[in-house]
């Protein structure tokens, strides 16, 4: 057998550690502020509508200090979408609230939906990171947070609160039916508050959840909507090259961590991975912070089984 010698142990160690804080560093200072816009194209609308363009924001969770992600935020309204919806968690701290509404004043200006999440009603606390691989962890909660202030901020300028309310609305010709629950992470989701068949002569139907759990999707996909949105799951955050997410702090499957997939037979699902990241975990790798442009157009009459069939296209360009 041969003889490793000390030397090479103490390289080979110092060499795994060097690498380890390389790869901190790297999650913590530069992928964490390395913002995506993606964009993907899914064909929902009815046949025969003219195109939506719909801007998916989620997962903020602000800092009042962070001011790369509050530039980009502004620099997104020179998009010009037909629709802005903002699946929840804008909130990191008690002083936030300031920071968020400055960041989104343009996208105010537009068409909005919104829905909240645990850290937009708490703020987020140190957690152990094995819990994130159980589902079914015992939840803690931190200070309260400014939400009322947020959502009277977000109301005020326009935007529709889909808590728990069906809404219908026209926007860019299109006739919309909306629906949203509570943030179904704190098990604050009423789903029999907004449940039944959207209203049949609405060209699109979208439902809104800040967590994609299976138990809330299959309701939506029930009662016949087409296009869910949510968020929280961050994309799993800290991601392996060739496998993708570790986990997804729900009960979704992690082929859907993040972009467009299908649940059931005609609901199109989309999950943010989000602007943020916990204060307390600062990290991304293989998982870079993102809002989403989604292009909505008319579905075929006959749609085949694979979403490559069906049109579904995704791309990413990095907005300067």
């Amino acid at each position: 057998m041969p003889v490793i010698s000390t030397s090479a142990v103490r390289r080979t160690a110092l060499g795994a550690a060097g690498a380890a804080v390389a790869g901190v560093g790297y999650a913590s200072l530069i992928e964490r502020n390395a913002f995506v816009l993606r964009e993907a194209t899914m064909p929902v609308l009815r046949p025969g509508s003219a195109t939506l363009r719909v801007l998916h924001i989620s997962d903020l969770h602000m800092m009042p200090g962070q001011k790369l992600k509050q530039q980009w935020l502004r620099e997104l309204d020179r998009l010009e979408p037909d629709l802005v919806i903002n699946t929840g968690d804008n909130l990191s701290h008690q002083k936030s609230v300031p920071a968020v509404v400055q960041s989104l004043s343009g996208l105010l200006s537009r068409p909005g939906l919104f829905i909240f999440g645990s850290n937009d009603y708490f703020a987020p606390v140190p957690k152990n990171p094995l819990k994130y691989f159980k589902t079914d962890h015992r939840r803690t909660h931190g200070a309260p947070l400014p939400w009322k202030d947020l959502r009277a901020a977000f109301t005020e300028r326009g935007w529709l609160d889909l808590t728990h309310v069906r809404r219908d609305l026209e926007v860019a010709g299109i006739r919309i039916a909306t629906a949203g629950v509570d943030d179904p992470h704190l098990q604050r989701d009423r789903y029999d508050t907004i449940a039944g068949a959207p209203n049949p002569l609405a060209d699109l139907r979208i439902g809104l959840t800040h967590s994609p759990e299976p138990r809330v999707l299959d309701r939506f996909a029930e009662d016949g909507y087409d296009l869910v949105l949510a968020g929280h799951t961050h994309g799993g955050q800290l991601c392996l090259p060739g496998y993708g997410a570790l986990v997804t702090n729900c009960a979704i499957d992690r082929s859907r961590v993040k972009g467009p997939s299908k649940w059931g037979e005609h609901t199109r699902l989309h999950v943010s991975a989000g602007l943020g990241t916990s204060p307390w975990a600062p990290y991304r790798f293989c998982c870079r912070p993102e809002a989403t442009l989604l292009t909505l157009v008319a579905a075929p009459p006959k749609r085949p089984n694979s979403d490559t069939a069906q049109g579904v296209s995704t791309s990413e360009t990095v907005a300067r």
